[in-house]
C-alpha cells in the first residue's frame, strides 16, 4: 500500500518542529533529551554508576523493572527501552541515524572582511552541494564551551548570507560556476569597521557570556527558512537537514510508542521477552563517523555493554546478543530525479510517495544482504507499507552509511533503509510527505515485531 498524503499531517508538522529546533547536532541531541524526557524516559550520566537493572545478585540476572533510559555525548544520543524480563542474551533491536548535517564550520578567529564587509571565516563540513548555500539567509547554530568545561547552546537565526557574483561580472556563470572554497565561500553578515568588529563576542552575548568566558566553539551554519509542505495537494515538503534528521524523528517517534505500548509488559508476564528497544543517534556521519561520538567510535559498543552488565552479563553473554541483535540503519537515500533519470539505475526506479528505501550496494557500501532485505520484508509488511529498492547506476558511485560501520565493529545484523530525497546534500532537501510517516511506521514494527 501507499499511504495517502494526508494521512498522518500531525507528523509532517512535528517533523517539521523538530528540525527547526535542531539546526546544529548539539541542538538536535538537545531536542532529543528533551522530548525523551517528557516521555518519560531517565537521563543518565556516564560518569555514573548506573542504575542497577538485576533482580537478584551475579551472571544471569534477569531485570524486575521496566528501563527507559537515554545518555547525551556531545551531539549523539542514545536511548533505549528495556522491558521487564530481560535477561543478559535478550538482543537489542537498534535504530542507527546520524544528527549532523553538511554545511559549513566557524573557523578560529572567526571575524574577517574587506572593502566594509564584515564576513565570517568558515570551512566546509562534510559535502555539502555548494552552490545550493549562495544567496540564501543562514544562521550559526552549535554550542560554546566557557574556560570551566561548561557547554551553553546558541543560535543566531538569520544571520549570514553567501552573496554570488552579479550575472554581469561574469557573463559565464550560466555555462559552468565554479567556488573557490577558500574565497567564494565566507559569509557576510553586517557593514563596519572590521578592526572594531568581534563575532565572537556577539555570539557570547546570545548566550549570555562575555567573549573572555568562552574557551571553545563547535557552530556551524543551517539553512534559517523554515520548513514547509508545498506543491499539489502539499505533497511535497522541504527543509534543511532532511538527511538525516527525518530518520532520527522517525526513530524518536517508533521508540516513544515503544515505551508506552502496555502490550510489551503483558508479552513480558507471559513470559515473552522482547528485544531492547535502542535509538542510536550518532553525530559526525558526514566526516566519516570516526570520532568518540561518531558510529565508528565507542558510544554504541559502550552503552550496550552497560546495559548487558546491569543484567550480569558475562563476555560470552554480551556476543550472544549481539549475535541475536538486529540495526537497521537509517539514512536518507536517492529519488529518481525527473531531469536526469540516466543518473540512476534503469530497473530499479524509486518514486516519491510509495515508501522507504531498502538500500543496497554490491560492494557493501550498504549493509544489507538477504537476510537483511527479508527481516525488512517482514517488518514493512507488519506495518502495512510499501518498500522499494535502491540501487545505484554501474557509472555513479554510492555514499555509505553508518551501516558498514556498525556491522563491522559490533558483528551484528544490519540492514540500510531510509526515505528518499531529491536535492540531497543541498542547503534545503525534499521528499513526499507520506515516506517520512511510513518509515516511523516501520522503525515502530521493528522494535516490536510480532511473535
Amino acid at each position: 500500500m501507499t499511504f495517502a498524503p494526508d494521512s498522518n499531517p500531525e507528523y509532517i508538522d512535528d517533523l517539521a518542529g523538530f528540525i527547526a529546533a535542531s539546526p546544529s547536532s548539539y541542538h538536535a541531541a538537545a531536542e532529543l533529551a528533551r522530548r525523551l524526557e517528557a516521555g518519560g524516559f531517565t537521563r543518565l550520566d556516564e560518569r555514573d554508576e548506573w542504575p542497577g537493572n538485576a533482580e537478584g545478585a551475579g551472571i544471569g540476572a534477569v531485570s524486575a523493572v521496566a528501563r527507559r533510559q537515554f545518555i547525551v555525548r556531545d551531539g549523539a544520543v542514545v536511548a533505549w527501552v528495556q522491558q521487564a524480563g530481560a535477561g543478559p542474551v535478550t538482543p537489542f533491536r537498534i535504530l542507527g541515524a546520524h544528527t549532523d548535517s553538511p554545511g559549513f564550520k566557524l573557523k578560529p578567529k572567526p571575524t574577517i572582511g574587506s572593502k566594509g564587509w564584515l564576513q565570517a571565516g568558515v570551512e566546509v563540513y562534510g559535502g555539502p552541494l555548494l552552490n545550493s548555500w549562495l544567496d540564501r539567509e543562514l544562521e550559526l547554530a552549535g554550542r560554546l564551551v566557557t574556560r570551566d568545561g561548561t557547554e551553553h547552546l546558541v543560535r543566531t537565526g538569520p544571520f549570514l548570507r553567501i552573496p554570488q557574483l552579479a550575472i554581469h561580472l561574469d557573463r559565464d556563470a550560466n555555462n559552468g560556476l565554479t567556488l573557490d572554497r577558500q574565497r567564494h565561500l565566507n559569509p557576510v553578515y553586517g557593514v563596519g569597521d572590521l578592526a572594531a568588529a568581534d563575532l565572537l563576542a556577539h555570539l557570547a552575548g546570545l548566550a549570555g557570556l562575555e567573549a573572555a568566558d568562552v574557551a571553545g566553539y563547535d557552530l556551524l551554519t543551517a539553512d534559517s527558512a523554515a520548513p514547509a509542505r508545498f506543491g499539489l495537494g502539499g505533497t511535497l515538503f522541504a527543509a534543511g537537514r532532511l538527511d538525516n534528521l527525518s530518520s532520527v524523528h522517525a526513530g524518536l517517534v517508533a521508540l516513544l510508542a515503544v515505551a508506552d505500548d502496555d502490550t510489551a509488559g503483558v508479552a513480558a508476564a507471559a513470559g515473552v521477552v522482547p528485544s531492547t528497544s535502542v535509538l542510536a543517534a550518532f553525530d559526525h556521519e558526514e566526516l566519516g563517523s570516526q570520532t568518540r561520538s561518531g558510529a565508528s567510535g565507542p558510544l554504541l559498543d559502550d552503552v550496550l555493554t552497560r546495559i548487558g552488565a546491569g543484567l550480569g552479563a558475562s563476555a560470552s553473554d554480551r556476543l550472544r546478543a549481539y549475535a541475536g541483535s538486529w540495526c537497521l540503519s537509517a539514512d536518507a537515500g536517492h529519488l529518481v530525479h525527473p531531469n536526469y533519470p540516466e543518473k540512476h539505475d534503469p530497473a530499479n526506479q524509486p518514486v516519491p510517495g510509495a515508501g522507504p528505501l531498502l538500500k543496497i550496494n554490491a560492494t557493501q557500501r550498504y549493509a544489507t544482504d538477504a537476510a537483511g532485505a527479508a527481516l525488512w520484508a517482514r517488518t514493512c509488511a507488519q506495518a502495512g507499507v510499501a518498500y522499494q529498492e535502491f540501487v545505484s547506476n554501474n557509472t555513479v558511485p554510492c555514499g555509505s552509511t553508518i551501516g558498514p560501520l556498525t556491522a563491522t565493529r559490533l558483528g551484528i545484523h544490519t540492514v540500510d533503509v531510509g526515505i528518499g530525497l531529491l536535492s540531497m546534500h543541498s542547503a534545503r532537501e525534499l521528499c513526499h510527505v507520506a515516506d517520512p510517516v511510513a518509515l516511523s511506521a516501520a522503525i515502530g514494527a521493528f522494535f516490536a515485531p510480532e511473535a
